[in-house]
């Protein structure tokens, strides 16, 4: 899953929140959809913010435990943060590693590798997880639970992918859920109703 670092007034590298926006994920894709970015950006030039506080900084989770950005990170970097002044990219791995880099498209442009470290001396309020679950199940559709038999899935699919007019999905795995991904729109109902039981 994936967000946008909202920065503190005098810091623009200390992120005081992470805002989601409506996104299909997968466990190796992650898709914003338009109008959810265009309507977080509305929401936050209304609350006073400039772009370099709230649309900066590209926050997303990896599965395992790499956080290296993949070719996909890097297509995605450039070219959604190519014409901004600078940008990061940082990645949460789902081991808990990090990695964040600076790039800077102005003057003779340039990227750096940036430390991660959580700055406690700074003010920051208890978590909510609650408001962290609300938040995610607004914004994040998967096409599947997780714990939703194999097996099924792997029939189900590939009976989907024959009645849309593709060759059948001999096992479900990321290529599987990377099919349903592109295919979403005749997919989802199908998903839904397997996912519910």
């Amino acid at each position: 899953m994936g967000g946008f670092g909202i920065s503190t007034a005098n810091d623009l590298l200390l992120i005081e929140d992470i805002q989601m926006v409506r996104q299909r994920c997968t466990s190796v894709t992650v898709q914003f959809e338009d109008t959810a970015v265009a309507d977080f950006f509305d929401e936050q030039v209304d609350r006073g913010l400039a772009p370099e506080h709230f649309a900066r900084v590209w926050i997303h989770t990896h599965p395992g435990s790499s956080p290296a950005p993949s070719c996909v990170d890097e297509e995605t970097f450039l070219r959604s943060f190519g014409r901004s002044d600078w940008a990061v990219m940082f990645i949460v791995a789902q081991g808990g590693q990090t990695s964040a880099r600076l790039r800077f498209n102005v003057g003779p442009g340039g990227d750096c590798e940036l430390p991660v470290a959580v700055d406690f001396d700074s003010d920051f309020a208890a978590p909510d997880r609650a408001a962290w679950r609300a938040e995610y199940d607004r914004c994040v559709r998967r096409p599947f639970v997780l714990a939703t038999e194999p097996l099924l899935l792997t029939d189900a699919v590939s009976g989907l992918a024959e009645a849309l007019g593709h060759e059948p999905i001999e096992e479900f795995d990321w290529l599987a859920e990377q099919w349903i991904d592109e295919h979403w729109e005749a997919a989802e109902p199908f998903a839904q109703e397997v996912a519910h039981g």
